[in-house]
């Protein structure tokens, strides 16, 4: 399981003070607890001003690598700003966060992508918005790993996010995303797989059972890593316990590790 860490993003208020105050020792605790948690990429958004995002991308990516050797995935909706952190990345394979097949969405970033080597998360949804059954959201994915191809990224880099949406709302949400996971690992094997995982709790109570509930279902049906906080301790129990159930921790290694430290919490 590829855990992407959440918690460095501009739109979060301490965050976004600490950026506009470029307070270093808030921005290196965050980097260094969330690496030590156990995230493969960090993912920073520097988004706490538009008009000094590519600045403040720079700063960020400075600060957290001279803190962890954790590679990076730079969020932003701003191509200026995605690149000036990929210029300056160097540890480990830099991801990007993210693409859509919306116009413009994308041909700025893929050029990105190929010439700094990084790996890339798509979201499945065209100008159409966000297709109402699997299907829909399977012909966007198809279409996408067209693009991708053609600019020639692995399609191993392509992380596909089905797009989790609120059962609150609409209770058929989560059998959908479910079942384009599933879509995805049979159609395309060598994708990647990805989820952001708070909408599907939206509008209801105790929303990190929800959250790490739906997890366990994801990784059933082939989701290969996901946009989470690594200090929620219950949710990284969850994950722990579920790789050990899918036959992806060789002799629950992990899992016992995991209980011998204290970190599978009831």
């Amino acid at each position: 399981m590829i855990i992407i860490a959440e918690r460095i993003n501009g739109t979060r208020k301490a965050i976004k003070a600490a950026l506009l105050a470029k307070d270093e020792a808030l921005i290196k605790k965050e980097a260094r607890d969330q690496a030590e948690a156990g995230a493969n990429w960090l993912d920073v958004n520097a988004a706490a001003e538009p008009d000094r995002e590519v600045e403040l991308m720079e700063w960020l990516t400075r600060t957290v690598q001279a803190e962890v050797k954790t590679p990076l995935c730079f969020d932003s909706a701003n191509p200026r700003a995605i690149e000036a952190g990929l210029k300056l990345h160097r540890n480990g394979q830099p991801m990007v966060n993210s693409i859509t097949l919306e116009r413009g969405r994308h041909e700025a970033v893929l050029p990105l992508v190929k010439q700094y080597g990084a790996a890339v998360v798509g979201l499945a949804m065209d100008d159409g918005g966000i297709g109402k059954s699997a299907a829909d959201r399977l012909r966007v994915v198809e279409k996408m790993v067209g693009a991708v191809s053609r600019e020639g990224i692995p399609l191993s880099d392509l992380y596909v996010d089905p797009l989790v949406l609120t059962v609150s709302s609409d209770q058929k949400s989560g059998l959908i995303a479910l079942e384009v996971v599933r879509g995805i690992k049979a159609g395309w094997p060598e994708l990647k797989t990805t989820a952001g995982l708070s909408n599907i709790s939206f509008g209801l109570p105790n929303r990190r059972l929800l959250n790490r509930t739906f997890l366990a279902m994801l990784l059933g049906a082939g989701l290969d890593s996901a946009l989470v906080d690594p200090l929620d301790a219950q949710l990284m129990a969850a994950i722990t316990s579920a790789t050990a159930l899918l036959n992806q921790d060789p002799y629950c290694k992990n899992y016992l590790k995991a209980h011998r430290s204290g970190k599978l919490t009831g």
